[in-house]
């Protein structure tokens, strides 16, 4: 099966597929796309393979196309269940229920804060969209992640992961956002909650974030 990705190094959505590629063990070639300069994500040839016109895309063997991130994962976890860290357990109903909530919940809570206070602190001006910090802004999201995380906190006082006792795509979809928390005065909100520090070094410290973090430099 070929694969191609379209990303930016950079996105932490481009991030989140390279990282699961590489816990899969599977082959591919990544194409850096210029979104910058360029506008590479704006033109015929890319709105064809995503009409929002935003990065990642994976093509698979020339002739199927995916976008959306955990769309992408969620492929990966499905087709090659046999090979690399294991994320599917279609035999273990349990499992497979105790994973999809908080697979949901990095999507539509986690997300959303840590996207934004990335931005704001990190990538705003990076990319010459304003070189003040809003601190209102950071404030009002580092109150709705430290609720957050409060919640991760309980949770992870009763397994390793997210995920469950075993590492799974719940845990995978963190790493970008918090390799991004960690650089800036928000980490101290993770600091604080001694089993989400704990967590966070330890998915932080896989060899396929390592290889993510290696393939930007």
């Amino acid at each position: 099966m070929g694969i191609k990705l379209y990303g930016v190094g950079q996105s932490i959505y481009t991030r989140k597929v390279l990282a699961c590629l590489y816990e899969k063990e599977v082959e591919f070639e990544f194409v850096d796309v210029d979104v910058f300069k360029s506008k590479e994500h704006k033109n015929e040839f890319f709105l064809a393979r995503n009409p929002f016109g935003q990065v990642p895309v994976m093509e698979i063997d020339g002739d199927i196309t995916l976008f959306e991130s955990r769309a992408m994962t969620q492929f990966l976890a499905h087709n090659f269940m046999d090979q690399g860290t294991q994320f599917i357990f279609p035999h273990d109903k349990k499992k497979m229920a105790e994973m999809a909530p908080w697979i949901e919940v990095e999507s539509t809570k986690f997300s959303p804060i840590a996207a934004k206070l990335g931005f704001e602190c990190l990538f705003k001006s990076m990319y010459g969209l304003g070189s003040e910090i809003d601190e209102a802004v950071v404030s009002q999201l580092e109150e709705e992640l430290c609720k957050l995380l409060d919640v991760y906190e309980v949770r992870l006082s009763k397994c390793k992961y997210l995920s469950g006792d075993d590492f799974g795509l719940a845990d995978l979809h963190h790493m970008p956002e918090f390799e991004n928390i960690m650089k800036i005065g928000s980490k101290k909100i993770v600091e604080a909650r001694p089993n989400v520090s704990k967590w966070v070094a330890t998915i932080l410290a896989r060899p396929s974030w390592a290889k993510v973090l290696a393939m930007q430099n």
